[in-house]
């Protein structure tokens, strides 16, 4: 078992549907009442590969893949092209997009991460797959330079300061982030003919805790 660091062919996931799940434990009392509780911090997405397949083509592509990762045996990365950027999709990617943490004169290392608000309500999505080329650092409202001032992991989408922020300081990001993958089946089954028809093939795509 291992992680490829490859993208699912972005082209063929344009068309995908799917997106978070939550799991959810839900305990009807006597008394009508209901109590709730979730075992996950985190939500977890999944997709189905085969709506965005076109052609015969887009068939062989998705087969080659599928074969390269031994179906569900290796992960992969995901472009979610309704959830990509640390900004909305109308806007460019800015390195005060995202606030990452405050400087205490000691930490360099930071975490990637997404905030998402509604309602008075916070949740952080950790960002574990960066996209090479997309990340910009800032401190305290300035931008830093990638390899002059930090180095980003794209594979733990860690960023580390040569110096420590100093205390006080907004540690801030923006990127455009995959999302980790793998197939959720051993077996893609397609019928040339059904295909011509308009019948599409399920590959259901699962995301991964790293």
């Amino acid at each position: 078992m291992a992680f490829h660091e490859v993208r699912f062919p972005a082209n063929l996931s344009f068309g995908s549907v799917g997106g978070p799940e939550r799991r959810t434990e839900i305990v009807t009392l006597q008394n009508g009442f209901e109590e709730r509780n979730s075992p996950w911090a985190h939500s977890r997405r999944r997709y189905d590969a085969g709506v965005g397949l076109r052609s015969l083509d887009d068939v062989e592509r998705l087969i080659a893949f599928f074969e390269a990762r031994s179906g569900q045996l290796h992960g992969f990365r995901w472009k979610d092209w309704s959830d990509y950027k640390s900004c909305p999709a109308s806007r460019e990617v800015d390195f005060e997009d995202q606030l990452l943490g405050i400087g205490d004169g000691v930490t360099t290392v930071f975490q990637l991460a997404k905030t998402y608000r509604s309602g008075g309500v916070d949740y952080v999505r950790p960002i574990r797959k960066p996209v090479d080329g997309t990340v910009q650092a800032g401190l305290m409202g300035s931008q830093r330079a990638e390899t002059v001032h930090y180095d980003v992991d794209l594979t733990t989408g860690v960023i580390t300061f040569y110096d420590p922020p100093p205390a006080g300081a907004r540690v801030t990001a923006g990127f455009e982030f995959d999302v980790p993958v793998r197939f959720d089946t051993d077996g893609i089954q397609v019928s040339v003919q059904s295909f011509g028809a308009g019948d599409l093939p399920q590959v259901p795509v699962v995301e991964v805790r790293i």
